[in-house]
């Protein structure tokens, strides 16, 4: 009942942003344009080319960041660990950045080769913060909750200057559309993309999920994971580059959008419990829900002018970052 009533809201809020903007369309005319009935060469503009795509890879970045926060939270044991807290976000973008550089000229009119590439440059940013979080979060061979933030911070931070440095090399018209999409953006999202970022999709999360038992079972103490004979080491492993990918797909495709997977798994956890067989499907129905309205907002406030979907969600995020903080200390 409750993933009907999350996948329902979701839908609404599909409904609302196709319909709503500069360019209102009713619910009549959305329908036979999407069924081809007396089909309008200006209403097939505003949601084939603009709208429609837009709304799917919001729907997609959110459903796969949400997860990736919920197996991030599931291995450290960290109600605070989130892939842009960890510097996983902002090393996939590092790295995309780089790319986007050397291939000048690509981000005005994308290629296939490039719209696919850069999955796997994010791909591999992903990979270089996961190794130095496994050289600098662990003592005694387990992550140290406290140490793992900061490391990830500092790392954050690391890459983030990195990829200013790389952006301010750029030409000034590419430099304006990387500050953009760094800034966490889906406005200019195309087919292409969707269908970039949707195989990582469609093979990483039923992996995830399959191992859901085990997120369980890595919440219990060190020994008693060996103990039960899980080979907690190998399926972290596992995991990780599971998450690194999700994440770097997403990022690929639509810049630094933060705070979800660190919001959508303490929603979840309050609503369905610890069985990670259900954490995991809401938080990415929650992430989902989160950055298509959130992108309906960024769109719509401040209309003509257009506000990054990141932002709005940082918005949200840091407040409850800092609640989330507090309250882990006080505890």
């Amino acid at each position: 009942m409750l993933f009907l009533l999350m996948g329902a809201l979701t839908l609404c809020g599909m409904y609302v942003s196709l319909t709503n903007g500069m360019f209102d369309i009713s619910a009549a005319n959305v329908v036979r344009t999407l069924l081809r009935i007396h089909p309008n060469a200006d209403h097939d503009l505003v949601i084939f080319d603009f709208r429609l795509p837009r709304i799917v890879l919001g729907a997609l970045v959110g459903f796969g960041l949400g997860v990736a926060g919920a197996v991030l939270q599931g291995i450290t044991r960290n109600p605070l660990a989130d892939p842009g807290i960890l510097g996983i976000h902002a090393a996939a973008g590092t790295f995309v950045v780089v790319f986007m550089f050397f291939t000048a000229g690509t981000m005005k009119a994308p290629d296939w080769l490039s719209v696919l590439t850069m999955p796997v440059f994010g791909f591999l940013g992903g990979l270089a913060a996961i190794v130095l979080l496994f050289l600098f979060a662990r003592r005694a061979g387990e992550f140290d909750p406290q140490q793992l933030i900061l490391v990830g911070i500092a790392l954050a931070s690391g890459f983030g200057a990195i990829t200013l440095y790389v952006s301010l090399k750029m030409d000034p018209q590419n430099f304006e559309m990387a500050a953009v999409w760094l800034a966490g953006s889906v406005y200019n999202a195309n087919w292409r993309q969707i269908l970039s970022a949707l195989p990582w999709l469609v093979v990483l999360i039923p992996v995830i999920w399959r191992r859901a038992a085990v997120l369980d079972l890595l919440q219990l103490h060190e020994v008693s994971v060996k103990g039960v004979g899980v080979a907690s080491g190998r399926e972290r492993q596992v995991l990780l580059l599971c998450c690194v990918g999700l994440v770097s797909a997403c990022v690929s495709v639509s810049g630094s959008i933060g705070f979800v997977g660190l919001i959508a798994p303490h929603i979840a956890r309050r609503l369905v419990g610890n069985s990670y067989r259900y954490i995991v499907p809401l938080c990415g129905m929650i992430g989902m829900l989160m950055v298509v309205l959130c992108d309906f907002i960024g769109k719509t406030i401040f209309a003509p002018a257009q506000l990054p979907v990141g932002i709005v969600v940082s918005i949200i995020g840091v407040p409850y970052f800092l609640f989330l903080l507090f309250k882990t200390r006080k505890q």
